[in-house]
């Protein structure tokens, strides 16, 4: 009897310093940054940039990018995924400068020149705060909201406290709290979890179409996840799967670009039903069986 409470105690204790570790330490998890020098000059080919900082209410500063078109027909909030910095993901922006229209990429707390206390409520305050501006000089009806992965989280609560002409999830998860329990399944992540990013509720309350591209051979968020998404709001949402599609490569991919370019250059048509099959329903076997 003491062997095995012996034996609980210690798997109980060993359980405990995980938890402890888990929580203290999942930022290191989370985020991959890259940190910037302040005088960092970016440069990127063929690219017109230009260069602003943000600071916050609580002192931080939020870096931003804005990548500038030729008669722009409106603006791309892009809310890149949880490494490195904009120095590198600014490579994107082209996907949509070509179509002629402005991008904007911020860097997150601790990321590139970006710098105070990442929280979730912190960030998500910033990205409001940005987007305000970005209101200030156009109409929402011009701004699209582009979510890449870890961005995706924050541009479906975007887009639920605004009024953005559309939202692109590229890879979203359901909650980042159901991805960590795929590799961590025994925790206790409600508890622990700082930023569980419930992506399935902030979509309840999106008003505009909603556009999800996926890859069906994602191993970090899988494609049953969007599948998932795409039902919640169904009469507003669009399904785009990339065959053969990982986590990190949709961008190689002919189709994801047309896709994109169907997206972002088509203008939402309501489409008229009537006279259509749409309450035609198929008869079962049995019924054809007796007809």
């Amino acid at each position: 009897m003491q062997n095995w409470l012996y034996i609980l105690l210690i798997v109980l204790s060993v359980y405990i310093l995980i938890s402890v570790l888990l929580y203290f330490l999942q930022d290191y998890f989370l985020f991959k940054p890259e940190k910037l020098s302040k005088d960092f000059q970016f440069y990127y080919d063929n690219q017109e940039i230009e260069e602003y900082n943000v600071e916050t209410r609580d002192g931080a500063t939020i870096n931003r990018l804005r990548f500038k078109a030729e008669n722009p027909k409106g603006i791309v909030f892009y809310l890149k995924g949880n490494s490195k910095s904009i120095k590198g993901w600014g490579k994107f922006a082209v996907d949509f400068t070509r179509h002629g229209y402005d991008v904007i990429m911020v860097d997150y707390r601790g990321f590139g020149k970006s710098t105070g206390r990442r929280t979730q409520k912190a960030v998500k305050r910033d990205m409001q705060v940005i987007y305000n501006k970005l209101k200030e000089k156009v109409s929402e009806k011009y701004i699209i909201l582009y979510g890449r992965s870890m961005g995706s989280g924050f541009a479906a609560k975007l887009a639920s406290m605004n009024n953005p002409r559309m939202l692109i999830l590229d890879a979203p998860y359901y909650s980042l709290s159901k991805v960590a329990k795929k590799y961590i399944p025994f925790m206790p992540l409600s508890l622990l979890i700082k930023f569980p990013m419930p992506t399935h509720k902030w979509m309840k309350y999106v008003n505009c179409p909603i556009h999800i591209i996926h890859g069906t051979d994602d191993r970090l968020i899988p494609y049953k996840t969007s599948v998932k998404l795409s039902k919640i709001k169904p009469e507003l949402t669009k399904l785009y799967t990339v065959i053969g599609g990982g986590h990190k490569n949709l961008n190689t991919f002919e189709s994801y670009h047309k896709m994109l370019t169907e997206i972002i250059t088509t203008r939402p048509q309501k489409v008229n039903l009537e006279g259509s099959s749409i309450n035609v329903k198929h008869s079962s076997k049995r019924a054809n069986a007796k007809a």
